[in-house]
């Protein structure tokens, strides 16, 4: 993300802010943001007296301005950090009056992870003129593959197109989590790699014939074979596979199928940009397009939500998950 290595790279320059409040919905880059003000803006032998992290549900807001107005101890500057701090969302706007007027020799690093600043209060405008402020926002589950391919580019790997697609499948948008999975893949890969399907299934345990991806892949050529083979896999396989992702991740589809009927423009580019898919997936809605008739696809749609209602025990206590997944093709096919 450009505006987060800008900001990383200021700080790398010595172009420091007295406040850095850091926001939204995905906590990977906020966490990314604050580890490196953590690591690097005091040397090591400076820590130990002006490096300080609070948490939001032990502190109060006048806990942090008054640490935050310390003076440094033999240091040019002191960092305060404050980690959790959306358990401060009723009272954070009490941080106004410090940011307007904030102490020149700290750092003061604001962690407000999974919620959003009003842009209308005063807080909001206060660190905007006197600071940094940096919304993390959650990627779409079609940028998340681009993502893993730039972050392993930047560390000298590479990774097929049905191997990023895999991990996004199975590890959803939680960026931290894809970035742990990542890091295992270049600890045991020499660099310059090219990560596949099978480097994925040997070092993380994504098994890359019988996943989600196939799944919905063999549904949409109605290939019967093949998908009874995959669910067979998955009910042998439960804790691995659950129920509610594969149910969930197939009424995505057949309602992105939906969505594809009622289009005008079914060129690819058009059709990508809608369903807010990769162009690399539209070939797959052209062909379920044709095996599915819109009427079909309201149906399934409807026989999935009514799977998934099952599948939490309402209705239908004693049914087995291999049962709902082979009453689910049933309704499909």
């Amino acid at each position: 993300m450009d505006e987060v290595r800008e900001i990383v790279k200021n700080i790398k320059n010595g172009t420091l802010k007295p406040v850095y409040f850091l926001f939204g919905e995905e906590p990977y880059y906020i966490d990314a943001i604050s580890s490196y003000i953590e690591k690097n803006v005091l040397a090591e032998e400076e820590k130990g007296f002006n490096q300080m992290v609070l948490y939001g549900k032990d502190v109060t807001v006048d806990d942090i301005v008054g640490n935050a107005k310390r003076y440094p101890m033999m240091a040019e500057r002191q960092v305060v950090i404050v980690k959790e701090a959306q358990h401060l969302s009723r009272t954070i706007e009490q941080l106004t009056d410090y940011v307007n007027n904030p102490q020149p020799t700290t750092v003061l690093v604001i962690c407000y992870k999974y919620k959003k600043l009003d842009k209308r209060k005063k807080l909001y405008k206060a660190v905007k003129a006197n600071g940094v402020l940096f919304e993390s926002k959650k990627l779409y589950e079609n940028q998340v593959s681009e993502w893993i391919r730039k972050n392993l580019q930047s560390k000298g790997y590479g990774i097929s197109h049905k191997a990023a697609i895999l991990l996004t499948e199975f590890l959803g948008t939680d960026l931290s989590r894809i970035n742990n999975e990542l890091e295992k893949l270049q600890f045991v890969l020499p660099p310059k790699s090219e990560i596949t399907p099978a480097d994925i299934e040997t070092h993380i345990g994504i098994s890359k014939d019988y996943n989600n991806f196939e799944l919905k892949k063999a549904i949409g050529e109605r290939n019967v074979v093949k998908a009874t083979r995959i669910i067979n896999y998955f009910s042998q396989n439960p804790k691995d596979n659950p129920l509610v992702l594969t149910v969930s991740l197939l009424h995505t589809f057949f309602a992105q199928l939906l969505q594809y009927h009622g289009l005008r423009d079914h060129s690819p580019k058009s059709v990508a940009s809608t369903l807010k898919i990769s162009p690399f997936f539209v070939n797959e809605y052209q062909t379920a397009a044709k095996n599915y008739p819109m009427k079909k696809v309201s149906a399934i749609v409807a026989h999935l939500r009514e799977i998934d209602v099952k599948g939490k025990g309402v209705g239908a206590n004693s049914i087995t998950q291999a049962d709902l997944l082979k009453e689910l093709l049933v309704k499909i096919f």
